[in-house]
């Protein structure tokens, strides 16, 4: 059995990426209870660039750091960032993996637009049922509110992520496409993706 080794520029993209996600959530601003910031696409950008594994865990440790060290949350709430974050950027890379293998290689076709698009909008849509089950889970059964409490915080909660994931649907496709001429030329795609 052939064991893979997992390369230093992969670790050092992953890395870059999860300062990234961390330094991006830093600029943020309020609206309707909650915040928006633009990490979510850089969690995206994370999975189509790396694939599910290493972009899971850019966009994971660069937003539990965020919620540690700047955020002030608890050890269990950095944790279901991490999952939640983790979960988005896996999604998203394991489609369009799927979308890059199924095209046989072919690297116009396996990153077209549209495939790019869809797979962001599966990875976004699986943070925004996270955080909704999240708060839903907190709001009812560690708070203790009563269900019509529970829902009008959940659809305070959920207009802004809504607006977050679509902000990244738009914005994380945009900078793949800009940046991916410049990484397929330079070999460093293939590297980053072992």
């Amino acid at each position: 059995m052939k064991k893979k080794s997992i390369g230093a520029l992969t670790i050092a993209f992953t890395a870059m990426m999860a300062a990234m996600v961390y330094v991006v959530t830093l600029f943020r601003f309020p609206l309707l209870g909650s915040k928006v910031h633009f990490a979510n696409a850089v969690c995206l950008l994370a999975g189509l660039l790396l694939g599910p594994v290493h972009g899971g865990l850019a966009a994971g440790l660069g937003s539990a750091l965020y919620d540690g060290i700047a955020g002030g949350y608890d050890f269990v709430n950095v944790l279901i960032t991490f999952v939640s974050k983790f979960a988005m950027a896996w999604v998203c890379g394991k489609i369009a993996a799927a979308s890059r293998a199924k095209a046989g290689g072919d690297a116009a076709s396996g990153d077209r637009v549209d495939r790019t698009l869809a797979a962001c909008v599966c990875g976004a849509l699986t943070y925004v049922a996270l955080y909704m089950l999240k708060t839903f889970i907190f709001q009812r059964f560690v708070y203790g509110l009563p269900y019509d409490t529970v829902g009008a915080a959940m659809v305070s909660k959920l207009i802004p992520s809504l607006i977050n994931a679509g902000a990244a649907v738009v914005a994380a496709p945009l900078f793949y496409h800009a940046v991916l001429p410049a990484l397929r030329s330079g070999g460093l795609l293939k590297e980053m993706r072992s």
